[in-house]
């Protein structure tokens, strides 16, 4: 991390984040806002110091702290106050600093109700069970009927198929080789790894036939479409990927940053221009 600067700072924390397209996204719309923040990347890894990171982020000239893997859960605990979403969900994407405080919030969970709406889910295959999954799996709390939960780490299922019952839904755990067969009967295919990176990763779920009526939601966004995207296109199915996620997100930020609403219409036009490039 450099030095701090006089320039109000939106920051990155991630393993990865140096390779994520959220500074190419939020540096164009604040050069055109005219307010003198700018958007860094942190990449911390997964033993990193996050007290000093805590720390760093309530720095005077800090606005604000977007998380991603493997942070948000660090995020939701180290928070010194939390809003509904990260109470129910344990993870928290977005830190802002109030003062001496930070406060945790998770546009996901925003992204992943707006992007999905009211409709019914009557069985939806959650692979992975990170923070990603957890927003997918507040934001149809009310609308789902069962729920299977697929991950490589049994203990990260576990702990996600526990807040599933606590929410009162009837959720289950199951094997990572039995998601191929599972996604066959889902009305709702989440991919909440990061399985579609490497264009040489396969479909999430393997790319065994979907039901006509599924939907599947790949938080993965790349520089090329992933084989998740491109199987599930080539039946026919309706899909939602991580570029329609990343913009949702940031645009749900704009009223927690206290920016107004021409913010929200640069996101849009930038991420449009992003995603042409790439």
């Amino acid at each position: 991390m450099e030095p701090h600067s006089l320039t109000s700072r939106l920051v990155l924390i991630g393993s990865a984040a140096s390779q994520a397209m959220s500074p190419a996204l939020w540096n164009p719309v604040l050069a055109r806002l005219g307010n003198g923040w700018r958007y860094e990347a942190w990449d911390v890894p997964p033993d990193g110091d996050l007290a000093q990171v805590r720390k760093d982020l309530l720095g005077p000239d800090m606005v604000a702290a977007n998380v991603t893997m493997p942070h948000k859960h660090w995020a939701a605990e180290t928070a010194d106050a939390a809003d509904e979403s990260v109470r129910l969900s344990g993870a928290c994407n977005l830190l802002v600093r109030a003062g001496e405080r930070l406060e945790a919030h998770n546009t996901d969970i925003t992204a992943a109700r707006k992007l999905l709406g009211p409709t019914y889910q009557r069985h939806a295959l959650l692979l992975g069970a990170g923070g990603a999954a957890r927003a997918a799996l507040i934001s149809i709390r009310d609308n789902v009927g069962a729920v299977s939960i697929a991950d490589r780490d049994p203990h990260a299922s576990a702990e996600l198929l526990e807040l599933a019952r606590e929410l009162g839904l009837d959720a289950h755990a199951i094997m990572w080789e039995q998601a191929r067969d599972a996604a066959a009967d889902a009305s709702l295919i989440v991919n909440a790894t990061p399985i579609g990176k490497r264009a040489s990763d396969p479909a999430a779920w393997g790319g065994a036939a979907l039901a006509p009526d599924a939907v599947l939601y790949d938080f993965v966004y790349a520089r090329h479409t992933t084989a998740s995207v491109a199987c599930a296109e080539a039946m026919g199915i309706r899909c939602i990927d991580g570029w329609d996620h990343l913009r949702e997100q940031a645009v749900a930020m704009v009223p927690l940053l206290g920016l107004d609403g021409e913010a929200g219409a640069l996101l849009q036009e930038t991420l449009i221009g992003l995603r042409d490039v790439h």
